[in-house]
This record gives C-alpha cells, structure tokens and sequence, in this order.
C-alpha cells in the first residue's frame, strides 16, 4: 500500500486567534488516536468571513471552531443549524456531513459533561442561577433547561439583554425561567443547587475580578461553576471553596467542548485525559 501524506484539516477562524490554545488539546488528542490531523488557528476579520467559509469547502476541511467576532455571522453561511445552537443563537462548531456543513453549538454541551462527570452533579430537577446573559450564559442554560432543570434564574444588569435571552428559553424550552436585574450584590439564594459564573469577570487579565456575590445562605451541596478558564482557580471558586462549597472550574468545560468537538469530527471516542493534560500544560 502507498503511503497517505495528506492530513485531514480542522482549525478554528476568529480574530485575535493567537493565543487560542485549542490546538495543542486536539493535535494531542489526534496523536493519542493515532490520526493523521492537522488543526489550523486562522485569523479572518469580519468582512471576510464569507470567502473563509469557501475556503472551508473547497479545503475539504473536516471541521471548523468559530471564537469571537464569528459565532453569529457564520450561521448564514451553513446548510444547517442544529436545534440547540438555534435556540441558543450562536455556533462555535461547525462538522462536515458529506458536502454540507453543520452548525452545532458545544459549549453548553461540554459545560454539562463536566457537571456530570467532574462534580458528579446531576442537573435533572435542581434549581439553577446563572450571572450573565451573554453567549456562554445562553449555551449553558439552553443546556440544562434541555437536561431538565426545575428552574432557571438569569441574573444580569442589563435587563433588556437578560430579558430577551429568558424569553427565548420560555419559547423553546419547558423549564421555569425568570430573570432578576443585578443590582450591587447578589445574594445567592438558599434553595440554590448550581451557581454558574458565565460572565468574563475574573478573565485574565482582570485575575482579581470578583463578582458581587454573596454566598453566606448557599446550601453545603450548592456547586459552584466558573466558565472562566484562565485562570482556572477565579477569585469566586477560591471564595467558594473557603465556604466548603464544591466547585467546578472552566477548564473542564473547554476540555469537554473540545472533546465533543473531536467526537464530531472524527467519529471516535475523545481521549479526555490526553486533551485535560496537554491544555493544562499550555
């Protein structure tokens, strides 16, 4: 049998995507399996993202993750959006079937598997607040209302923002959702069972960021989240876990959403530990 030099591509198109590390997880994870895959960090300003997206076809690439200012825009250039992404109005992942190129969103999706499996939370039935409205907020909550969350609190102070992201989970969604403004501090309320932190607050640079939260009446088994990733250990989890709180924190859902990535992709099994130490490691 001749030999086989040509990779298969995947990559990610943003702008900065410089520093984006999800490379070094999935070229260790392409490694680890044994595939002979190559992922790409491409920067492409906002008015070209339609001539990439041809690129994508044309290059046969197998997959694309999209990061900022992409999530939106890409969407018009797809022949379909998953139902989840829809609701949650944002892809980030984009897998080849035959010809035509899917949207997905796996950010929630990745979010869950690490309350499942890293905190060994089960989301069917609890009682949910999330800080933000923004993207991340959107994924994670689409997520655990589909998971079957009792209720789900938005808190953000833009209430126009807050607002439109709870009526699109009441349309689409059968959980009970409310939204509350933030105004100074918020207090966490005693029947809380996941806190999820889904704003940049505590985003490097910005390492002494700390929300304005109070978690004196939290419950013992109220989890603690931060989707924030860098650093992993955020002034809240710290907080958190000087009150004997579990916590999780945002590596886990980068890990998980890069390995459901990876699963999209390639039709195999993640190599999750592979992909936690190599993005630890960068």
């Amino acid at each position: 049998m001749s030999a086989n030099y040509q990779a298969e591509l995947v990559g990610v198109l943003g702008r900065p995507v410089a520093e984006n590390p999800t490379g070094v997880m999935q070229e260790a994870a392409f490694a680890a399996a044994g595939l002979n895959w190559r992922y790409l960090n491409i920067e492409v300003p906002p008015e070209r993202l339609a001539d990439a997206m041809i690129g994508v076809r044309a290059f046969g690439m197998r997959g694309i993750n999209l990061t900022i200012p992409h999530k939106v825009a890409v969407m018009q250039h797809l022949d379909e959006i998953a139902p989840d992404a829809r609701v949650i109005g944002a892809v980030n992942t984009v897998r080849r079937d035959g010809e035509r190129l899917i949207g997905e969103n796996t950010d929630g999706k990745g979010f869950l598997r690490g309350v499942r499996q890293d905190a060994g939370v089960d989301p069917a039935g609890a009682r949910v607040v999330i800080l933000g409205a923004g993207g991340a907020a959107r994924a994670v909550a689409t997520e655990l209302a589909l998971a079957g969350a009792a209720q789900i609190t938005v808190i953000n102070r833009t209430a126009a923002r807050g607002e439109g992201m709870v009526a699109d989970l009441r349309a689409n969604t059968p959980t009970a959702v409310r939204f509350e403004v933030w105004r100074g501090v918020y207090r966490v309320p005693a029947d809380t069972d996941i806190l999820v932190q889904a704003t940049s607050i505590g985003l490097y640079p910005d390492v002494e960021g700390m929300p304005p939260v109070d978690l004196s009446a939290a419950p013992a088994h109220m989890l603690v989240s931060d989707v924030v990733f860098n650093p992993p250990e955020t002034r809240l989890l710290a907080a958190a876990r000087a009150c004997g709180l579990p916590t999780l924190d945002g590596l886990s859902m980068l890990v998980y959403q890069g390995a459901i990535g990876f699963e999209m992709w390639t039709g195999e099994k993640a190599p999750e530990a592979v992909m936690k130490r190599a993005l630890a490691e960068a």
